[in-house]
């Protein structure tokens, strides 16, 4: 009874808000029982000389969906890269270790197999792609507090992260999930369209404040999904990476943190560096920088970088070529 109690508690007002926020669900459609199900906290355990240590921490904790009869599970990729164990614990209280299959630095997606039986239905792949400004859907996670928030589209458009991370068509809702990392989004027909990722203040758009999330669309997952659990790998063109931070600071793009031993830090770049753009062309922004890098070509190309160095006494404007590399060889992912 003790691991029934938790799933009751749940079910009965996550499904008044399925129903509230989506209308009644056809027959043939997961029931709100098998959605919650399918979603399970996700724990990682990081190695001790893991890249992203001091900012992602020695341990992790999300959720995650379940996505295939032999548990496969689909998560962000912050929570389990570089992981040394992993952990995955259902509604119904089973626990047990998984082990680790990928993570797609293109697409921020994590992907893990539990390594006993969970008991649950697995989660179908919906029509991200599909989702249009105000659609209505829900938010699941295996966060304590409140697991389910009913949410809309607050917009859909490109998502740059200071990490070098460029998402053309990233979705946008609000209100906020509090637990979003790894968290579903389900639309109405209850397959899931999106993995949770960030918390955003501008999730309306740029400039405009509003507190919400940004979802990784399933889209980006399904044409690669096979390479991934072949390899490890999407088998998709892998962008420069040059091993910098960078911030949009009053108009202007900053380094703010240089990866240790990475490419932009071999090539003599410092913090505070501002970063023009690439080979004469201009970047105003991040969508900008990352677009430009990456039509440079794949990763080991050279990359240009026009940069304004402030010096003890003046201001230096120079251009530093940089030997991009792949980002997998700099991460400590093991298996």
């Amino acid at each position: 009874m003790r691991s029934t109690l938790p799933v009751l508690c749940f079910f009965l007002p996550a499904l008044a808000l399925l129903l509230l926020v989506v209308g009644r669900p056809h027959a043939a459609d997961p029931t709100m029982d098998e959605i919650m199900n399918a979603v399970v906290a996700v724990h990682a355990e990081i190695r001790a000389n893991a890249r992203a240590m001091d900012t992602l921490g020695p341990s992790r904790t999300g959720s995650g969906v379940v996505i295939g009869a032999d548990g496969l599970i689909l998560t962000i990729g912050y929570l389990v890269m570089e992981a040394e164990s992993l952990y995955v614990l259902t509604r119904q209280g089973v626990s047990t270790q998984a082990d680790f299959i990928a993570y797609d630095h293109e697409s921020g997606f994590g992907l893990l197999r539990a390594r006993q039986p969970l008991g649950v239905k697995p989660m179908e792949l919906g029509d991200g792609d599909a989702l249009k400004q105000g659609a209505k859907l829900l938010v699941v996670s295996a966060g304590l507090g409140v697991p389910v928030t009913p949410v809309e589209v607050a917009s859909r458009r490109t998502f740059a992260g200071y990490w070098e991370y460029l998402l053309e068509s990233a979705i946008f809702t609000m209100p906020p999930h509090q637990a979003h990392g790894g968290a579903a989004l389900i639309a109405p027909s209850g397959k899931l369209v999106g993995i949770g990722s960030l918390r955003v203040n501008d999730a309306p758009g740029p400039q405009i404040r509003g507190i919400g999330n940004m979802f990784v669309p399933v889209d980006v997952l399904k044409p690669v999904l096979a390479e991934l659990l072949k390899s490890g790998r999407s088998g998709r063109k892998v962008w420069p990476w040059l091993g910098l931070y960078s911030q949009e600071y009053d108009g202007q793009l900053i380094i703010a943190k240089l990866a240790e031993g990475g490419p932009a830090e071999q090539a003599g770049l410092k913090r505070g560096d501002v970063i023009l753009g690439v080979a004469g062309r201009k970047a105003t922004n991040l969508i900008d920088f990352y677009r430009l890098i990456h039509a440079r070509g794949g990763a080991g190309t050279e990359v240009p970088l026009d940069i304004l160095t402030h010096g003890s006494a003046d201001i230096e404007v120079r251009r530093v070529a940089i030997k991009s590399a792949d980002c997998h060889g700099w991460l400590r992912l093991g298996n």
